[in-house]
């Protein structure tokens, strides 16, 4: 069998692991890290990535900011308040927290288990400060891609075309991101974003890379002892 058409069929098979399909081979779900600065096209691909992969929901932070109109509770954020937060920080119940603005983020610990417990995989939206907070709370169950942009001149370009903020805020966007591509050798796996067609295949090529590695404990063991049985029996 051609290698595209095996990579394909394991691919399912792990795609099924997550549904709970009868006799898939069963896998820990992936904690996705996407980070980028401002502007590299990050928002874009993890949005198409969450429209686009089955077994693969985008993590809902906590916050202590007021919600906005256009917000729903538990689906945009979980709105709660700062005593709540300050009760979830203290107790070990967020795997990453931030004070942004004297608003406080974080990624409640409770659902994200949850959904790699049953093979589902959890998309993260979040800086290098939250990625090493991630590294400190469960290493083995990250992969993170940083996006970088093809250049700084395409930066400025971009974030001038999205005509969202002010030239003093891009310039402030701008230097944000010197020190947040400084960070990009933190990461797994680094995408230069020159062509987002192209991008977004590569960011699926290695969510489905390392679906295919984490296949792997007790349903794997029985898997593999069926068919070392059926080969003594058909060879006996």
């Amino acid at each position: 069998m051609p290698a595209e058409d095996t990579s394909t069929s394991a691919a399912s098979t792990t795609a099924a692991s997550a549904s709970g399909t009868t006799g898939a081979i069963a896998r820990r779900g992936i904690m996705l890290v996407v980070s980028s600065p401002s502007g590299a096209g990050k928002t874009t691909l993890t949005r198409t990535l969450i429209d686009e992969e089955e077994h693969i929901t985008l993590s809902v932070s906590v916050t202590t900011r007021p919600r906005r109109p256009s917000e729903i509770d538990g689906v945009h954020y979980r709105f709660i308040s700062k005593r709540q937060f300050d009760v979830m920080r203290d107790s070990g119940d967020l795997l990453e927290w931030a004070e942004v603005h004297g608003n406080c983020y974080g990624t409640p610990r409770e659902p994200v288990e949850a959904a790699l417990a049953a093979g589902r995989d959890v998309l993260f939206d979040i800086d290098w400060q939250g990625t090493r907070q991630l590294y400190e709370a469960m290493r083995d169950d990250v992969v993170s891609v940083f996006v970088l942009p093809p250049s700084a001149a395409e930066l400025k370009a971009r974030l001038e075309r999205r005509a969202e903020d002010s030239h003093d805020i891009i310039v402030k966007r701008l230097k944000n991101a010197a020190e947040e591509i400084a960070h990009w050798p933190e990461y797994d796996y680094v995408l230069v974003n020159r062509d987002l067609d192209k991008s977004f295949k590569r960011l699926q090529s290695i969510l489905t890379a390392e679906r295919l590695k984490r296949v792997h404990g007790a349903d794997m063991e029985r898997f593999v002892d069926g068919l070392l049985d059926g080969l003594k029996d058909i060879t006996a």
